[in-house]
């Protein structure tokens, strides 16, 4: 053996013993993977015992230690490191799914009460054409439309208020006070309105993304430095140039957060207000019916189509926002 072998030998071993490197999280991954097993096994026999316990812990220790592991790491590559950033969260909420699993069916908790994610799962599976027509009905219709009309209401309103001091004195206020409303109390109201159908839904959704969007663009319009603004009337720019050259991409940040917020926002009063009154579609019908027949895994399946909505629609906002803001300082590397 070679003494650079030999040295990259040692040096792995080192690595093992100090409980860091590829080896000590493969060594990690496997344990957690075979402690797991084990578990769910004795789970499908029907043991109860000091050994199941035992199995957990040492699969709750190993998936710590394995992210921890994980995040220490920082890869001298882009793809590895986009990968490591994927892969650390849902190996965080994997680890969650499978101590649920395992509590739940270990302690013997009623169906009733908390499902395990297993027959989540497997009702999520068996309900495939329901859970899409509740997504088409609350998502693709009242959400979309709500919160596109909304969110583009908002902005448009917040440039024509930013044009003049008195409308910004006057309307932010009464902004902060609408945005606070609970959503309890406008949907009864948007559904006498509107109708029982999607549009009331919509109308809820307007209002609980106007006001945010309408707040963070007049405070990132006044985000630009005095000394860019100083530059910029020295150049004889317009108010125009000024906007779209300066205000406007300055001003990017909190839209897009603006946009982000109402993006669960939007989900969250679409949902609640299908409680209020809708045709027999929706995943607030659904939620509000299956919990009355107390069928709470179909209950946890609609739960898991609205997460799932929900944070893909958080994430390529936050890829669009990453495109667009490149130049911010929190996407500079120091």
């Amino acid at each position: 053996m070679s003494a650079t072998s030999t040295a990259a030998h040692r040096s792995g071993l080192g690595d093992l013993a100090r409980g860091h490197g590829p080896g000590a999280i493969l060594l990690v991954a496997v344990l957690g993977t075979a402690s797991a097993y084990g578990a769910l096994q004795l789970l499908d026999d029907g043991s109860r015992g000091a050994a199941l316990v035992a199995l957990v812990l040492l699969f709750w220790l190993s998936a710590w230690r394995l992210t921890a592991l994980l995040s220490a790491l920082e890869p001298a590559g882009r793809p590895a490191r986009l990968a490591l950033s994927v892969l650390i969260p849902v190996l965080f909420g994997g680890t969650l799914l499978l101590l649920w699993e395992f509590l739940v069916r270990g302690l013997q908790v009623p169906v009733i009460l908390l499902p395990p994610p297993s027959a989540i799962a497997a009702k999520f599976a068996g309900s495939l054409p329901t859970l899409w027509a509740d997504f088409v009905q609350t998502y693709l219709k009242a959400v979309l439309a709500g919160y596109a009309i909304g969110c583009g209401a908002g902005f448009l309103v917040a440039i024509l208020v930013d044009r003049s001091p008195f409308w910004k004195r006057g309307v932010m206020p009464v902004g902060n006070l609408v945005s606070a409303l609970p959503v309890v109390g406008i949907a009864p109201v948007m559904v006498m309105w509107f109708g029982f159908d999607w549009p009331s839904k919509a109308a809820v959704v307007v209002v609980m993304t106007f006001f945010p969007m309408l707040v963070n663009t007049v405070a990132g319009l006044n985000a630009a430095g005095r000394m860019e603004r100083d530059l910029m009337r020295t150049y004889a720019a317009s108010h125009g140039q000024t906007l779209m050259k300066l205000r406007l991409p300055a001003a990017l940040p909190f839209i897009f957060n603006a946009l982000k917020i109402n993006s669960t926002l939007a989900l969250i009063g679409a949902i609640v207000a299908e409680f209020f009154g809708t045709p027999i579609v929706g995943m607030g019908f659904r939620i509000s019916v299956e919990i009355g027949r107390m069928n709470t895994d179909m209950v946890w399946a609609e739960i898991t189509v609205a997460a799932l909505a929900g944070s893909i629609s958080y994430g390529l906002l936050s890829l669009v926002e990453r495109v667009a803001t490149f130049w911010h300082p929190s996407y500079r590397k120091g």
